[in-house]
C-alpha cells in the first residue's frame, strides 16, 4: 500500500502590521457611508471575512484582508448589540501585506463572551469605510472554568479541495458547532505542492467537483501563488463561518512550503518546478503563512516572526506550539549515535526554550502542539525518515533530542504532559510506556493523531518501539487504500475537554458527522 508521501511523491516575511495598542474611542464613528459614494463598488471590501488567533489570558489577534489599501479598525464589546462599544485604531493594510492587516487586543475582561466586528477605512478616501465583518470568541477565565478545545490538521490535501456538491469543506462546520474556545491547527493549512483540478474521478465511477484558482492549479512558486493557496481556503464559507467564531492556533509543517521539505534541500527531481531551491520557497511560504494565520508574537519574542510559542489559558491548561521544519537538519536514515546539526529537529535554541516554558508552568495540564508524531514511522522515500521515528531499536538520529526532552520531563517532575498531532491523515491514540521502551528514562505520557481536515486519508503507518508507544486506538484498518476522499466520510478532528472541578482532561477522537469513535479519561496527577 502506498503511504501519503509515497503518493504524493508518485503522484507527481513579513506580515502585515500588527498594532497593540488599544482602547482610543469607547464610541463607533461609522454609522453609514457618506453621501459621495454611489456604489458599494466604490467603498474597500473584506473578501474573506474575519479571524481571531494566539488567544491566551494577556489577549488575541484580530486578522482580516481588505480588497484596497486601508486603515484596520476593531470595534468590540461584551454585548452582541456592540452597546458600550471599545474601538482600536489599527494598521494599514497595504500590498506589501497582501492588504491583510493584524491587531492585538490586550486588557479584555475575563471569562467573557466578545463580539467585535472589523472595518477598513479607504487611505485614499479617508470618508469612505467598508462595511463592518463580525466576529466573536470567549475570553478565557482567571479562575478556572471548563475548557473545550478541538485540534487538526491537513487541509485541502491531495486534490481534494471546495465542492460545494459535497457542502464544501463541511469538517469545519462539524467543528465549529461544538462551539469550541479554540481551534488548535496542527500543521499543513494549505497544500502548496498540491495542484487542485476541477475534476476527479471516484472509484465508483461518480465525479468529485472542486472550486478551482489559477493559484492553485500548480505548485506554489511565486509569493502570489503561495498567497493564493490560503485565499482558496478562504473561499470556503464553513471555513470562514469557523474562522469568525473559533480562534486558531496555527503551526506549519511541510505542505505549507513543499513535500517533506528541509533547509538547505535543492529539487533536483521534482519537474513541477522551475525553482528548485527550497530556502527560497520557504520564505516566500513562511511570508504568506504569517500574513495569512491569525499569528502573533509573545511579548518577550524578540523574533516577531518565530512560530514556536506559547499560550497560557487560565490555570488550568497551558500549550505550547513547536516548529518543527525551520531549523531540522536533512532527511537522512535518522540513525546517528552522536547528536549532531544533522540530527536536529527542534534546534537547542527551542528545546531549551521548551524546557523553560514547561519548567515554569502553573497551569495543571501542559499540552505540547508537534506538528509530527512521535513514535509513527513517517518515511522519505527509501532510506531517509521524514520526523522523527527510525525504526525499532534505541534512540538514534532526531530520536536523541527527544529523549534529552523527555528525561527533562520525568527528572523535573513536570505533570500532565500531553502530545497533540496531526500530519498521518488518520486519527490514533498512543500511549507511552517506559516499561515497553527501548529508551526507559521517561514518564509515561498520551499522544493523540487528528486529520485530516478535508484532504486524502492515509495509513495506519507503523509504530516504533524506542520510546514505548503502545497503540489504544486507530482510525483505519491495515490495508486501507490510499487517498480516500472526503466523501468516504474518513476525516477526524480531536476534541479536549478540561473538567474545571475534578481537572479530568477528557480527549475524543471524531469523524467527519461529529461523532466520538474514541475517547479517553485522564485523571491529573496528584
Amino acid at each position: 500500500m502506498l503511504n501519503r508521501r509515497q503518493f504524493l511523491l508518485r503522484s507527481a516575511v513579513t506580515a502585515g502590521g500588527i498594532i497593540t495598542t488599544n482602547v482610543v474611542s469607547k464610541s463607533p464613528v461609522f454609522g453609514q457611508a457618506p453621501a459621495m459614494i454611489t456604489s458599494d463598488k466604490m467603498r474597500p471590501s473584506i473578501p474573506y471575512g474575519v479571524a481571531s488567533g494566539d488567544i491566551s489570558n494577556d489577549g488575541i489577534v484580530i486578522w482580516s484582508k481588505s480588497d484596497r489599501p486601508a486603515k484596520m479598525i476593531v470595534e468590540y464589546s461584551t454585548s452582541e448589540s456592540f452597546k458600550n462599544v471599545q474601538q482600536v485604531v489599527g494598521p494599514n493594510a497595504l500590498k506589501d501585506s497582501d492588504f491583510t492587516a493584524r491587531l492585538f487586543l490586550k486588557n479584555l475582561p475575563p471569562d467573557q463572551q466578545i463580539f467585535y466586528r472589523v472595518i477598513f477605512q479607504d487611505l485614499n478616501y479617508k470618508n469612505t469605510y467598508s462595511a463592518a465583518v463580525k466576529g466573536s470568541f470567549k475570553t478565557p477565565s482567571k479562575y478556572g472554568r471548563d475548557i473545550f478545545f478541538v485540534w487538526g490538521g491537513d487541509t485541502a490535501g491531495q486534490g481534494w479541495g471546495i465542492n460545494p456538491d459535497f457542502g464544501g469543506m463541511k469538517i469545519y462546520e462539524t467543528m465549529r458547532q461544538l462551539q469550541p474556545d479554540f481551534f488548535i491547527h496542527s500543521g499543513d493549512n494549505v497544500y502548496v505542492d498540491g495542484p487542485i483540478q476541477a475534476e476527479v474521478i471516484l472509484d465508483d465511477g461518480t465525479t468529485w467537483k472542486n472550486i478551482t484558482t489559477p493559484e492553485k492549479s500548480k505548485v506554489a512558486e511565486t509569493l502570489t501563488e503561495f498567497r493564493g493557496n490560503y485565499i482558496y481556503n478562504l473561499l470556503d464559507d464553513n471555513i470562514k463561518r469557523f474562522n469568525a467564531e473559533v480562534p486558531i492556533l496555527a503551526q506549519w509543517d511541510d505542505h505549507e512550503v513543499t513535500n517533506n521539505w528541509y533547509p538547505g534541500e535543492v529539487l533536483l527531481s521534482d519537474n513541477r518546478y522551475t525553482v528548485k531551491d527550497v530556502n527560497l520557497l520557504a520564505q516566500r511560504g513562511r511570508q504568506a503563512f504569517l500574513e495569512y494565520m491569525p499569528i502573533g508574537s509573545e511579548t518577550n519574542n524578540p523574533d516577531k516572526t518565530r512560530i514556536y510559542r506559547s499560550f497560557n489559558y487560565g490555570p488550568l491548561l497551558d500549550i505550547f506550539m513547536l516548529d518543527e521544519r525551520t531549523y531540522r537538519g536533512p532527511n537522512t536514515p535518522n540513525n546517528q549515535s552522536i547528536p549532531s546539526k544533522e540530527t536536529q529537529f527542534l534546534s537547542r535554541t527551542q528545546i531549551q526554550w521548551l524546557k523553560r516554558q514547561l519548567l515554569s508552568s502553573k497551569s495543571t495540564w501542559k499540552v505540547i502542539a508537534s506538528d509530527m508524531p512521535l513514535g509513527l514511522i513517517v518515511r522519505d522515500g527509501s532510506t531517509d525518515f521524514e520526523a522523527w521515528a527510525n525504526g525499532n531499536g534505541p534512540a538514534l538520529g532526531r530520536e536523541l533530542e527527544l529523549a534529552d526532552l523527555l528525561r527533562f520531563i520525568k527528572n523535573k517532575n513536570i505533570q500532565n504532559v500531553v502530545w497533540l498531532t496531526a500530519d498521518v491523515h488518520y486519527a490514533a491514540a498512543h500511549y507511552y510506556n517506559p516499561a515497553k521502551a527501548q529508551f526507559t528514562d521517561f514518564k509515561p505520557f498520551w499522544e493523540f493523531v487528528a486529520g485530516p481536515l478535508n484532504s486524502g486519508t492515509f495509513g495506519p503507518n507503523e509504530l516504533e518501539n524506542t520510546f514505548g508507544p503502545e497503540l489504544k486506538f486507530q482510525s483505519l484498518p491495515p490495508g486501507t487504500k490510499a487517498n480516500r476522499p472526503p466523501s468516504e466520510g474518513l476525516q477526524f478532528f480531536g476534541g479536549v475537554k478540561i473538567n474545571a472541578n475534578t481537572k479530568v482532561m477528557t480527549v475524543s477522537l471524531r469523524n467527519l458527522a461529529g461523532e466520538t469513535v474514541y475517547t479517553v479519561d485522564l485523571p491529573p496527577e496528584k
